[in-house]
């Protein structure tokens, strides 16, 4: 599988977990030890908990390890 740009993933990861944007997406988890994560691979959308500088997380779907953190997709890990 072909991995897609992480912009895009960013807002899929956004829109699937029902944030407006990324300063409300970090304000709900920025004190918490796990964040929402999205599989990177270009034709899955899985999402999962990962800890918020996961960047090879395991994808239950895939059976890859492609999960991002969406902190690490924001740029903030």
């Amino acid at each position: 599988m072909t991995e897609v740009s992480e912009e895009r993933k960013l807002e899929d990861l956004l829109y699937n977990e029902g944030f407006e944007d990324e300063l409300e997406f970090a304000d709900a988890f920025i004190h918490e030890g796990v964040v929402p994560g999205i599989c990177m691979n270009i034709d899955c959308d899985y999402t999962t908990m990962y800890e918020p500088d996961q960047d090879s997380g395991w994808c239950e779907f895939c059976n890859t390890n492609t999960v991002c953190s969406g902190f690490i997709l924001m740029g903030i890990m």
